[in-house]
Parts: C-alpha cells; structure tokens; sequence
C-alpha cells in the first residue's frame, strides 16, 4: 500500500536527483493482467498525494468541507477568460439564445467530472496515467500531444485575459502583462509549501470575487427576465442552420467542458486520506461529487451571467458585433449609466484570468508526469510545463499585440472543443469497464448516459469541422 510516508519518501528522493537521472519509469504490466487491482507506485503531483487527512467519524457537514475543494479548482477553468470572448460574442450578436447551450455544456460538464472522481478514487489512477497503463505507447503518446495542444490553448486564452485585464486595470502593456502571468509558478511553490488547502482557499476566494462582481452587473444591466427563461429552456433551432452561432455554440461548449480539467480532477481527488475499502472509496466518490456539483453550478451563474449582461447590454442597444474584452469594457459604463460597471468587468477578469493560470500550471503538470511519468524537481517540473503552455501565448501576443484578440480568443475554445473527444472517449471507456472498477463500473443507465454525451461532442464537433473545410463563413 502506498502510504504518506512511501509519498514523502518518493518526494524527496524524485525532487533530488539530477536533471539527468530526473526520469523514472513504472514496471510495464503485459497487457492481459491489467486489471488496475494495485496502484500506482509514481503519482503525479507527488508533494500533494494523499496530504489531507479526512476525520473518519466527523458528521456529514464536516466530512464534505474536508472532501470541498478539488471542485472548485476544476470550476475555475468554467469561468475563464476564454468564456468571456465566447459569452461576450453570442450574447451580443443572438442575445439570450445560447443560454441553452450553456446550461446543457455545464450538465455534460458535471457527468464527466463525475467520472475523473470516479476513475481517481477508484484506481487510484489520474486520467494520464490511466491512459498510459491501458493504451500502447504510441497511442499515449499521440493523447498526451492532444492534451498538450488543449492545454496551450487554454492558457492563450487565460494568459490574453490576464494581459488585457491588467492593462484595463494599470496601463500595463499587453506583452509585460502576459510575461507577469507566468510568476503563477512562484506563487503555486509558496501556496503548496504551506499545504495545499492553502492554494484551494485562494482559489475559492477569487471565485467569490467573480460572482460578486457579476451579480453587480446583472443588477446593473436589468435584464428581461421572460427572455432569460426563453434562452434557458427554449433550444434554438437557428444553431444548426447558422454556422456563425454554431461556431460560438461549439466554442463555448470548449470553454465550458475543457479535457485538461478531466485530467487534473482525476488527480487532485487523490490529495485526500480516505480509507481504501469499497466502503470508503464509496464515500469518497460521493463527496466529491456533490463538491464538483456544487462548484460547477456556480460556475454555471458566473457563465451565464457574462452572456447575460452582453444581451442586456449590447443587443439590446444595437451593438451586434462585440466580442473584444478591451471594447465591451469601454462601452458598459456609458450604456448602463454607472460609472463602476467597467471597473467592476475588469477587477472580475483579473480574478478570473490568476484563478485560470494557477490550476492550469497543475494541469500541465499532471498531464506530463502522467504521460511521460517524468520526476524532476518541483519548481523545474512547474516552469517546464509552464513553458510549453506560456511560450506560445507570449509569440501570439507579440505578433498581435491588443489586435484580433476576440478572433484569438474564441477559436483558442474551438480548438479545446476539438480535443475534447480525446479525453472524453477514454474516461467513458475506463469508468465503464468492470475489470479497471470493480463494482464501481458505471450502470447500465450512467454507461448509456456517458456514451451519447462522448457522441454528441464527436458528433457537434464533426460538423463544425464540416463546415470550416466547405469554406462557410463563421
């Protein structure tokens, strides 16, 4: 059994060697005894694993605040700047139409986060490894470049919104600001030496801060209430037929429902001591379900609001065609009337953008220690993986300065959208199997449930991908 001490132990021994003997490896199984029934002996985020002790007799209350957290770091990547640019274009240009397709991106959102704490506590496995241990090497390593590509899109899109925020804020120019976002890193380090519910109640805290910030600007707006209800609950059929709001649809269901966040959720699951039995593996899986619920349903207000005041505020004074952050910010306060309003946008993007980063550095170090099973010291592991997501925001931010940022933004969550599957397919197949889960498999009913999600994301994404090479104008 893999214990804290086994955990600390391997800590220390991975975060010592050289760079040169840095790389570690797990036995390979032969493929016909995989079962998963032991665990894995090279964890990803090892300075975390199982770090967090849970009281095994505490009541419910006090047990779900000790399994709360891992939801919230996942939610953040719900509300990131790259859903702004998605949320700000389809709200100004079809006002509350694609309100639906929020809400049914956060419901599919909450199964497959389900199913990464299912696959986390159960095998003891992250999403990585557990492709890794299943898959051949080349089909590992062609998920683990698909991950890779997702992840550098995020981060282009939380690194520009973190730029154009605090040059909205302080004047600082768009290059600087994006090189700032990178001390992430330095700050992650310091957060996880003092534990690492210190980094989750930073997280929840900006959370706080972009719903606040949000729900003033509702006030602010006064949106109809009778359009709210249509757009919620009322599909639009104009999706379908218009290839520029299909593009949007599908570009915030990448925002919405991102792979890299399948792969950190998985992870970061395991920072809990819970008891190992079916029993407390049970347990476990449900608290941290009703976490990540319960965060993804904030995130849902926090999405559907940024959509919400761009109808109230833009198409309803006929401005059509906003989607740049830098030109919604500039035209809130003198369309609502209240001088905060623009200030209030940019402090929420701020947040939002930090709050991004930091869980996006875990997630790329997730996904390349699962993969690869690469062990190198802490603060080389962050920079490296901060690397391979920052450099190529950094070159698209000095080719394009404060230019086409929307264009940018948004086709940075169509591309995460089109990794999805990549990520979805095995999480849907492994959770599914009784020989990796035991008794915990899914259902009849979940099994179903999952697959024609899994389809419906290959299926929408398909037909986009149709379009683009017909030449249609999105």
């Amino acid at each position: 059994m893999y214990t804290y001490a086994n955990r600390t132990a391997l800590s220390r021994r991975a975060s010592s060697k050289p760079l040169a003997m840095a790389t570690e490896t797990i036995k390979e199984e032969p493929k016909a005894e995989r079962g998963w029934r032991h665990e894995v002996l090279n964890p990803s985020l090892p300075e975390i694993y199982r770090s967090l002790p849970v009281p095994p007799s505490a009541g419910f209350l006090r047990k779900l605040l000790a399994f709360a957290g891992p939801g919230f770091l996942v939610a953040v990547g719900y509300m990131d700047p790259g859903n702004w640019a998605t949320d700000l274009a389809g709200g100004s240009r079809y006002n509350y139409s694609l309100l639906s397709v929020i809400m049914l991106s956060n419901l599919m959102a909450i199964l497959l986060q389900a199913l990464a704490v299912k696959l986390g506590v159960v095998t003891g496995r992250d999403l990585a490894q557990a492709c890794r241990d299943h898959f051949s090497r080349r089909v590992s390593f062609a998920l683990w470049g698909f991950a890779e590509i997702a992840i550098a899109a995020c981060d282009l899109a939380e690194v520009i919104g973190s730029a154009i925020a605090l040059n909205l804020l302080f004047h600082i120019p768009m290059l600087l600001g994006v090189c700032l976002t990178a001390l992430d890193v330095l700050l992650i380090l310091f957060l996880q030496q003092r534990g690492f519910r210190f980094l989750e109640a930073l997280v929840v805290a900006l959370i706080g801060t972009i719903a606040i910030c949000f729900g003033l600007e509702i006030l602010f707006s006064r949106p109809s209430l009778l359009g709210l209800a249509h757009g919620f609950f009322v599909p639009s059929r104009q999706i379908l037929r218009d290839p520029g709001m299909l593009y949007i649809a599908i570009g915030i269901l990448g925002a919405t429902v991102m792979p890299h966040n399948l792969y950190l959720h998985s992870a970061i699951v395991q920072t809990r001591i819970f008891d190992r039995t079916p029993a407390g593996k049970r347990e476990a899986i449900r608290f941290s379900t009703i976490d990540s619920t319960v965060a993804l349903t904030i995130a849902l207000f926090v999405n559907a609001a940024i959509l919400i005041v761009s109808a109230a505020t833009f198409y309803r004074h006929g401005y059509n065609q906003i989607a740049e952050i830098q030109e919604a910010h500039k035209l809130l306060s003198p369309l609502l009337g209240v001088t905060a309003a623009s200030t209030v946008f940019a402090l929420a993007l701020l947040a939002s953008g930090q709050n991004s980063t930091l869980t996006g550095t875990l997630a790329g170090q997730v996904v390349m220690e699962g993969f690869l099973q690469i062990r190198l010291r802490p603060w080389l592991r962050r920079l490296i993986t901060r690397s391979v997501a920052i450099i190529p925001a950094v070159a698209v931010t000095a080719f394009w300065g404060e230019r086409g940022t929307a264009d940018l933004l948004i086709l940075s969550q169509v591309i995460l959208s089109m990794q999805l599957s990549f990520a979805v397919f095995p999480l849907v197949i492994f959770t599914s199997d009784p020989r990796k889960m035991g008794e915990f498999a899914n259902a009849a009913w979940l099994k179903i449930l999952s697959w024609v999600t899994a389809v419906f994301i290959l299926v929408l994404n398909a037909w986009l991908l149709v379009q683009l090479l017909r030449g249609v104008n999105t």
